[in-house]
């Protein structure tokens, strides 16, 4: 008899015990940190079903529990600009505190086989706008592998070819792209007022666009200061919400310039963005017309000072001519450390990475973005807040995207009915580790990350085999 009861009495206490995990995950006595509300104390939280059900200062029970003491818990971080769209990338980009990873810059032709590609195979979420560069190398039958070589860089579109472009935008933003990208640097050829027509699409369906300006040079004519006058002004002719890409990477010495443009169009009741990336050099494909005849003036560069990114070696004119031939990534360093911090911290802007990887090589910002700045910019300079900084990382991204997007109402918050997307941070560690010789060194300092309430980085370290991100798309009527 007695026998029986203790069985009992066990019995009975498992189910207690369960009774009382009244959540999935649970988040214990973190520093919790949301730009939307402003929160910034120790708060409780209990996530179930991949959604943040509640947020107190009481305690909460939970099948997982997380002690984040000490820690800050904040929304995963939404990088706008991510090339680099499978496994490889999508692991060093969890690694530092992302959850969301777009690509809207270059975009793609085909948007429903780009999701489709994805669909429950990725580690983080996903998206993509429809490209205006890949759209006209398709339309001009051009020879390009990943950027213009041929027609769509060097010809102007004919009536008919420009009407296929139009159609080919209206078709992709029909199916869900977030936004339209374009590289007008790499299509010169591409007309004023193909660039008006393309943006009165986009206006059509709500869509930003992402504008990757004409011009990157300091001097007249075909200044950047001319070229981000393009890109308002069709912005402003069409209605059309503007987001300007990687502005210090295109203003050099003019970037305080190009910022006061954007802010003045603000005051005067434009829709428009800008974004930067905290390192002092770029990357960009060696064909692409940036590097055409004439780019060491332009630049005020030298062969020295471009980087082949597979072997690191500085290049010479011998070296550049056979790459150039070949096609790959090369590093150009350019910019004062001054002139990146002035950028980051100018409110304006938000933080992306404008990253890409293969099999390990590229440039470092794709693996050391926000730890490096969180770590260096944050802490040990003070250029920024830890308030301000996230939210250049998290809401700034987020509400970039929601009038066409709803979903991301839901990203880049902390708070109830949002999705668990959450990056959880040793604020006096973090930092990047990822460098030129070695660019996918995992970042420092993230402890734990979570995407759709699924644990993916527990104790700084990856798990592995798990898929739980969601395509960002907007609302999209199904193929019938």
């Amino acid at each position: 008899m007695l026998l029986s009861l203790i069985s009992f009495d066990a019995v009975a206490q498992k189910i207690i015990s369960r009774s009382n995990h009244n959540y999935d995950l649970v988040i214990l006595n973190g520093r919790v940190v949301d730009p939307e509300s402003k929160l910034d104390a120790v708060r409780n939280i209990g996530i179930t079903k991949g959604t943040i059900q509640t947020i107190s200062i009481k305690d909460l029970k939970g099948r997982i529990t997380i002690n984040a003491k000490g820690l800050v818990v904040a929304p995963g971080f939404i990088d706008l600009h991510q090339h680099g769209q499978d496994p490889e990338n999508y692991s060093v980009k969890v690694m530092d505190g992302v959850t969301t990873a777009l690509e809207l810059e270059s975009g793609t032709a085909d948007v429903d086989r780009w999701y489709a590609e994805r669909e429950g195979k990725a580690l983080i979420n996903y998206g993509v706008s429809v490209g205006h560069m890949p759209i006209r190398m398709k339309v001009m039958h051009d020879s390009g592998k990943s950027v213009p070589e041929g027609n769509a860089a060097n010809n102007i579109a004919s009536q008919s070819e420009l009407e296929q472009i139009k159609q080919q935008i209206e078709h992709g933003l029909m199916r869900g792209a977030v936004g339209v990208g374009f590289i007008i640097a790499f299509t010169p050829a591409a007309s004023r007022w193909e660039i008006i027509e393309a943006f009165r699409v986009a206006a059509k369906y709500n869509a930003t666009c992402h504008v990757h300006i004409r011009f990157d040079d300091e001097r007249e004519p075909n200044s950047n200061i001319q070229a981000l006058e393009e890109a308002i002004a069709a912005a402003t002719i069409t209605g059309a919400s503007l987001h300007v890409l990687h502005i210090h990477s295109m203003g050099g010495r003019s970037t305080p310039q190009l910022l006061q443009m954007i802010k003045d169009a603000r005051l005067h009741g434009m829709d428009i963005t800008t974004e930067a990336y905290p390192y002092t050099a770029w990357m960009t494909e060696i064909k692409s017309a940036d590097l055409n005849e004439g780019w060491q003036k332009k630049y005020g560069m030298d062969y020295k000072d471009l980087e082949w990114t597979i072997t690191g070696e500085r290049l010479t004119a011998e070296s550049f001519a056979r790459y150039r031939k070949q096609g790959g990534f090369v590093i150009g360093h350019q910019y004062s450390e001054d002139l990146v911090k002035e950028t980051i911290a100018n409110p304006l802007t938000m933080i992306i990475s404008d990253g890409e990887l293969e099999n390990g090589k590229g440039h470092p910002r794709t693996a050391g973005t926000y730890s490096k700045f969180l770590g260096h910019y944050v802490r040990e300079t003070k250029t920024l807040t830890l308030m301000d900084a996230i939210r250049k990382m998290t809401l700034m991204p987020a509400q970039r995207l929601e009038q066409r997007v709803p979903m991301m109402k839901n990203k880049g918050r902390i708070r109830v009915g949002a999705d668990a997307d959450i990056t959880i941070f040793d604020a006096e560690r973090i930092i990047d580790k990822s460098t030129y010789a070695e660019p996918a060194k995992y970042s420092e300092g993230i402890m734990y990350v979570m995407v759709n309430g699924v644990l993916v980085v527990n104790k700084g370290q990856l798990k592995k085999d798990l898929a739980p991100g969601r395509p960002v798309r907007a609302p999209f009527k199904k193929a019938l």
